[in-house]
């Protein structure tokens, strides 16, 4: 998380946000280079990830969730000259809208009642070349996301509010 004093005006910056986002797809592997499939919810267990998630089959990590900004969808699709792109083929495991997910990369965030950390980027493989086709790679620069780690397990749900989750120190 960012370790900013916590009376220091920047850090009262980055804890404001014009208003929740929106979870818009929920999407699980069940092995390693399996295709994602769509979901309406899933169990979040803490420290693990998605329940059903080939990643979430050991604790500890930084990288048990990856979340992407819906709106990323329609760009990736326009550099690639075609619509917004499915996010099933992105390997990415959560959409979501309205809330810039670049602010919640070292901050604490909350979907429903789960919370999670923002861990670092979720930069792009080359898988993005097979899936997306020639230039599916660069496309995606820029639009991978993040990735988080689960602190509070439970249940999200699509359709959930999606923003910042001021922790006590």
């Amino acid at each position: 998380m960012t370790k900013l004093n916590p009376e220091s005006p920047l850090r009262a910056l980055m804890e404001t946000f014009p208003h929740a986002g929106k979870l818009e797809w929920i999407g699980l592997r069940p092995g390693r280079r399996a295709p994602l499939a769509g979901f309406n919810h899933v169990e979040v267990l803490a420290d693990h990830g998605l329940v059903g998630d080939h990643k979430a089959q050991r604790a500890g990590g930084k990288r048990q969730v990856t979340l992407i900004q819906h709106e990323h969808l329609n760009a990736v699709g326009a550099l690639l000259g075609r619509d917004a792109v499915d996010p099933a083929l992105l390997r990415r495991n959560l959409v979501v809208s309205g809330i810039n997910l670049l602010a919640l990369r070292d901050m604490p965030f909350e979907i429903g009642g789960v919370v999670f950390e923002g861990t670092g980027l979720c930069e792009p493989c080359s898988r993005m070349e097979e899936v997306l086709g020639t230039g599916g790679y660069n496309a995606m620069r820029g639009h991978g996301g993040i990735i988080a780690r689960v602190i509070t397990g439970g249940v999200i749900r699509v359709g959930e509010a999606v923003g910042y989750k001021k922790i006590p120190a």
